[in-house]
């Protein structure tokens, strides 16, 4: 039996998907969420086999949301169900935990396959989204990051612990404008876009 939960905000595709997984022997639903903060709050409760998120959520999106449960629960499995085909958020998706990358557009008959590969230790994703993963991973390697400086280091371990932006500045006696600087300058010389990707990248080294 796989449990699974879903975190989904549309109900024309969320309803189904759990008419799919309730009328199918081997699966059960045990969860649906429209929200990345319920589904925060509810699923550490149940400890599903396998999560389906979606990434453009209301409020914290999927990619987020996938981060902090796997900071949560490290050995949950996560597979993004979106329509966004683009490199960048299939990256992003994978750097913060999740192990397989699907389309909406998929039949519900591959959507149970793939949720099935998962569980047996895959990451499925079509060998389009794959080629751009690759193609991803690629162009990182070639790209040689400048290293941090001290104070730099500082500040981004700050940001991997969860501290706002007011209470490093106040932690270490520098002005809020100053920390916004370092934190420009970390995104820049770690070629990342966001707070996420920058404690990702940090927390791999």
């Amino acid at each position: 039996m796989i449990r699974a939960a879903l975190v989904e905000d549309d109900d024309i595709i969320r309803k189904p998907l759990i008419e799919l997984l309730e009328g199918v022997e081997g699966f059960r639903c045990i969860g649906a969420y429209q929200n990345a903060e319920d589904a925060l709050e509810d699923i550490p409760r149940k400890f599903p086999d396998i999560v389906l998120m979606d990434i453009n959520l209301p409020g914290m999106d999927g990619i987020e949301c996938t981060y902090r449960l796997k900071a949560k629960m490290p050995g949950l499995l996560i597979a993004m169900l979106t329509v966004y085909e683009d490199a960048g958020k299939i990256f992003q998706s994978l750097q913060a935990g999740a192990v397989g990358y699907l389309l909406k557009l998929s039949k519900p008959e591959e959507i149970l396959a793939a949720l099935k590969e998962v569980v047996a230790g895959g990451s499925p994703m079509s060998p389009q989204i794959a080629r751009k993963v690759v193609q991803s991973f690629h162009r990182e390697r070639k790209g040689e990051s400048q290293k941090l400086s001290p104070r730099e280091e500082q500040v981004l371990s700050m940001l991997s612990k969860g501290y706002l932006y007011k209470e490093i500045a106040f932690e270490l006696s520098i002005s809020n404008d100053t920390v916004h600087n370092h934190i420009r300058k970390i995104y820049e010389k770690l070629q990342v876009h966001s707070r996420t990707e920058a404690v990702i990248k940090y927390l791999k080294n």
